[in-house]
């Protein structure tokens, strides 16, 4: 028997047993009743000048074959979004090349991608909210020339430029306008980002949740659906029961996806998490099983993986791309727990411990000697005894 190491707040160490690797297997046809994207993250190169304020240093073959990971999987890919560390490590440079680069590698594999649309490339904190429309229509374009599916996600600089909803309305339509495929849009909460307070127009659900739902019956052509990320279950059950038959809810909710995906005898939401980048395999593995129909498999698979993600988001939850990392090291994704921006620093070594326990736990160690020796050497290198 394998003991692994947990180290607790106070510097204690205990011991539990390590969990052997989990017996998924690898879809032998497309996934069915369900979408599910994941959000995934970049590898710098180890020996890159990565520190806080630099460029990012992308490692591009281990970035790329993460990808593949997924898709291997059945699963989509979301690229260039928060989980990439855009505006927290991923310069606009970088970003580009990577949505070129993952879009050329997902049509060698016929494979999901979508990828992040903003106005980050902008320095001014403060712009005009023509800018803004300007600013979103040329990360637009360049995602659609690189072939790409298109995720409009929530802007810093509309949110600072906006002053009510008429000016949301205004910035989306004449965005989605300019759009030559249906889009996502992605409503992410200030729990990611606090600057997006009150994104929408108000601070209040139920005023910019009608905002939404006015942007997409009144774009309906233009709108695939809308991921939520606002760690609120019923916020997101009730924008998806108001949604026009046309667009579907993506769940980017990782605190409680596996009721919102399970879904009821009226809807379900389809999934775009970063959770999932930190438990592929189970993701797939669970997503056969409703193709199956069975809901008791999916649960038993998926269920455990929700206490990890609880964990990985914790607050502050913005730090949450430091726990993906992490576990993408221990898995053999990547050969150093290494991030752009010098962010791997952002968790402290006892948080760590309990994404290793409960990843024990959850089946998410696809290569547990290894994750194991990776992290017992993470604690000797920090003078720990395992």
């Amino acid at each position: 028997m394998t003991e692994l190491a947990l180290l607790a707040a106070d510097g204690s160490v205990s011991t539990t047993e390590l969990a052997p690797a989990p017996a998924f297997e690898k879809p032998r046809q497309p996934l069915r009743s369900r979408v599910a994207y994941a959000a995934a993250h970049v590898i710098p190169k180890t020996f890159a000048d990565n520190t806080p304020g630099r460029p990012a240093d992308i490692d591009w073959d281990a970035t790329l074959a993460f990808r593949h990971h997924v898709w291997s999987w059945g699963l989509g890919v979301a690229d260039a979004m928060d989980t990439a560390q855009r505006n927290m490590g991923l310069d606009t440079a970088a970003t580009r090349e990577l949505i070129t680069r993952s879009a050329a590698e997902a049509r060698t594999v016929d494979g999901a991608l979508v990828v992040g649309v903003n106005t980050d490339h902008v320095a001014d904190e403060v712009i005009t909210l023509d800018a803004v429309i300007d600013a979103y229509k040329e990360q637009l374009h360049f995602t659609e020339d690189a072939g790409a599916g298109v995720v409009l996600m929530a802007s810093r600089h509309l949110a600072r430029a906006a002053t009510n909803a008429d000016d949301y309305l205004r910035v989306y339509r004449e965005v989605l306008a300019a759009a030559t495929t249906p889009v996502t849009l992605h409503w992410l909460g200030e729990a990611f980002d606090p600057v997006l307070a009150g994104y929408f127009g108000s601070t209040d659900f139920e005023k910019s949740s009608a905002t939404v739902l006015e942007i997409i019956r009144e774009n309906a052509d233009s709108i695939r659906g809308i991921k939520m990320s606002l760690l609120d279950a019923s916020h997101e059950v009730s924008v998806r029961s108001r949604l026009p038959e046309s667009a579907t809810l993506f769940t980017g909710d990782d605190f409680n996806y596996v009721d919102l995906i399970a879904g009821d005898d009226t809807a379900h939401s389809d999934a775009l998490l970063g959770a999932f980048a930190a438990v592929t395999p189970n993701a797939s593995a669970a997503v056969q099983a409703l193709d199956a129909g069975d809901v008791t498999r999916y649960r038993r698979i998926l269920g455990p993986t929700e206490a990890l993600s609880r964990q990985i988001f914790a607050a502050p939850t913005f730090y949450y791309k430091t726990g993906i990392a992490f576990l993408a090291w221990l898995n053999g994704h990547q050969q150093a727990f290494s991030m752009v921006g010098g962010l791997h620093s952002a968790r402290s070594l006892p948080h760590l411990s309990e994404i290793v326990r409960l990843a024990n736990e959850a089946g998410a160690l696809e290569r547990p000697e290894l994750a194991a020796a990776r992290w017992h050497g993470q604690l000797a290198l920090n003078g720990i005894r395992a």
